[in-house]
């Protein structure tokens, strides 16, 4: 799961939601300088990181990527998976995504002053660009794996990624809410109600 996946799992509680977004900024096991919500959500990102990692849903889809993607086919499968969530994203919300994303980027721009600088330097590129609602397009998919492949150490392998997703378009995409279904029930058994 990427931006967005891991925005739709954190429920709706704005600290959780931002300790969640920020996460891959925060470094070590020392939570204790966090606020407890921000604490849950970094848990929560964490927690959420190592399911996916292991998940035989996610395997299948890194195979499918290797060839092209090499050790970064984990990095291309968790951008396919906010592909899934959002072209589909009518089947899981009543809220439109461009809406559910404007929020999203109010919520987080109101909370950006408890983010790592990584984040806080990284979230304005995110909200000019529109990244959440721009995911539900193969082009949208395109230009973010080329924004990787150009900031990542030999990231190069991720830039057409977006040509295995066309090919296996439908598998992408019901395995992403297949595996999102396994998600909610194991964070939901783990963390209590999302």
């Amino acid at each position: 799961m990427n931006f967005l996946g891991h925005l739709y799992v954190s429920g709706e509680d704005p600290l959780v939601i931002t300790g969640n977004f920020m996460a891959d900024s925060v470094k070590g096991r020392d939570l204790s300088r966090y606020a407890e919500g921000l604490q849950h959500g970094i848990r929560l990102h964490r927690a959420i990181d190592t399911y996916t990692d292991n998940h035989p849903l996610t395997l299948r889809g890194r195979e499918r990527l290797r060839a092209h993607c090499g050790k970064y086919a984990g990095v291309a499968l968790d951008l396919f998976y906010d592909h899934g969530l959002a072209s589909q994203w009518d089947r899981l919300s009543a809220t439109p995504l461009p809406v559910y994303a404007q929020r999203m980027y109010a919520l987080l721009t109101a909370h950006a002053h408890l983010m790592p600088d990584a984040t806080q330097r990284m979230l304005p590129y995110m909200v000019r660009g529109d990244w959440l609602t721009s995911y539900a397009t193969i082009g949208g998919i395109g230009r973010a794996l080329s924004g990787l492949a150009a900031r990542v150490p030999s990231g190069g392998a991720l830039a057409g990624a977006e040509t295995v997703l066309e090919r296996h378009l439908d598998a992408f995409r019901e395995e992403c809410l297949l595996f999102l279904t396994d998600l909610l029930h194991h964070i939901t058994h783990i963390h209590g109600k999302r």
